[in-house]
């Protein structure tokens, strides 16, 4: 059952009047959960920088949710490291019933929050699309980088890095990180990467580390500089041979990936990348990018993540947070994401019907793109969230003007 404790018409301690807080019983039916939301708001706090995934909050899914449920959706725009602050202002002030429902988050912004207890949980078990449409036991469903998800968020789309060029200005495409050296030789100052902490200049690093090194050694490598250092050595030395042929030849690095990808518009690039697979056929659309540009892959594979959802740990609508994130994972939502954005759906396709496949099967991703199954072929398993922060470290210390 839900238990609903009204605070403040007694004069509660955290000073915040009429509020109404409901704590869960993790026996409650989902039916009865959905009841408990209806007619309330739901907050969605997270990155507000895609203006095309804001328009599909706040139309599609919004329209789902008040159509269905009667639950109305506000999407607050606002960078995960504010979240996360006012989270631990929240709970330093002992507010026990906070401004923030749902949370888009993944990686180490997961690892902190849910270390430091700003998150609720477990809670994903208890939603019937996850049961029914997530494979459950994948390792990208058990651990968010490397660190046990125990069911305190669900996944919302996947992610995966790939490389960008023109087939226009040159039709090579590296293979590996011997290629790329190679490319960046014949193309001298024409090739960089977004200096990590940059998310895809991040990304890019981990990638190069795993051409060189792999990955399966980082698993449960524990968090000591020197150690991780002497394992990415011998890609610590292939980024300093880089240099000397890069962009401004490695003294410096640009700060973004929207810097990157602007130089590559301009032309003073002859290579991209993205974390976001299918970001080429959306930018050919928008006609940021000329309709030659071409994604491209590593032979050995290129890191892929998993964007997901989590609910405040002092959400005050935990019930409609719940039938929101139920909803988003939905077959329905989760095609009509795949079309309107581009984003790899999270649904496992083998548990689809025929009618539900066919929804994503009749999507057209666009050009430039690869196709999903190749793409998937090739997924490497993201870093551990306590590792990036040392690599990231390193990296600059280790590459940047050497």
């Amino acid at each position: 059952m839900l238990v609903v404790v009204l605070s403040g018409l007694l004069g509660c301690s955290n000073g915040r009047n009429n509020v109404v807080e409901v704590k869960f019983d993790h026996n409650a039916s989902f039916d009865t959960i959905i009841e408990q939301a209806k007619g309330t708001k739901v907050r969605f706090y997270g990155w507000g920088g895609d203006e095309q995934r804001n328009k599909w909050l706040d139309t599609i899914v919004a329209s789902a949710l008040k159509e269905k449920y009667d639950i109305t959706l506000e999407r607050v725009p606002m960078d995960i490291d504010q979240i996360l602050a006012k989270l631990s202002g929240e709970k330093q002030a002992e507010q026990d019933s906070g401004s923030i429902d749902m949370i888009w988050i993944n990686g180490e912004n997961f690892y902190s929050a849910k270390e430091n207890g700003l998150l609720f949980g477990p809670f994903a078990d208890k939603l019937p699309n996850f049961q029914k449409n997530i494979d459950i036991n994948s390792e990208e469903i058990q651990k968010d980088f490397g660190y046990p998800i125990e069911g305190y968020e669900a996944p919302y789309s996947k992610a995966q890095m790939v490389l960008i060029n023109d087939s226009a200005v040159t039709s090579e495409t590296p293979k590996n990180t011997a290629e790329l050296l190679a490319y960046a030789k014949k193309l001298k100052g024409k090739v960089t990467y977004p200096a990590p902490p940059d998310f895809t200049g991040s990304a890019f690093v981990r990638n190069v580390i795993y051409d060189i090194v792999g990955h399966k050694q980082f698993i449960d490598m524990e968090v000591d500089k020197d150690k991780v250092k002497a394992a990415i050595e011998p890609a610590l030395a292939y980024l300093r041979e880089l240099n000397p042929y890069l962009w401004n030849e490695g003294k410096t690095f640009p700060a973004t990936s929207s810097k990157v990808e602007n130089m590559f518009v301009d032309g003073e690039l002859v290579m991209s990348m993205s974390y976001e697979s299918y970001s080429v056929a959306v930018d050919i659309e928008k006609g940021i990018v000329p309709d030659t540009a071409r994604t491209f892959i590593f032979d050995n594979g290129m890191i892929g993540n998993t964007n997901y959802i989590a609910i405040a740990a002092n959400s005050p609508n935990k019930a409609a947070a719940m039938v929101a994130i139920n909803e988003i994972i939905s077959v329905e939502l989760q095609a009509s994401q795949f079309s309107a954005l581009k984003s790899l759906p999270v649904v496992e396709y083998d548990k689809l019907t025929d009618d539900e496949k066919a929804l994503f099967d009749k999507v057209h991703i666009g050009k430039g793109t690869i196709p999903q199954d190749e793409l998937l072929s090739k997924r490497l398993p993201e870093m551990p969230a306590k590792l990036v922060p040392l690599i990231e470290e390193i990296w600059a210390e280790e590459v940047v003007g050497k």
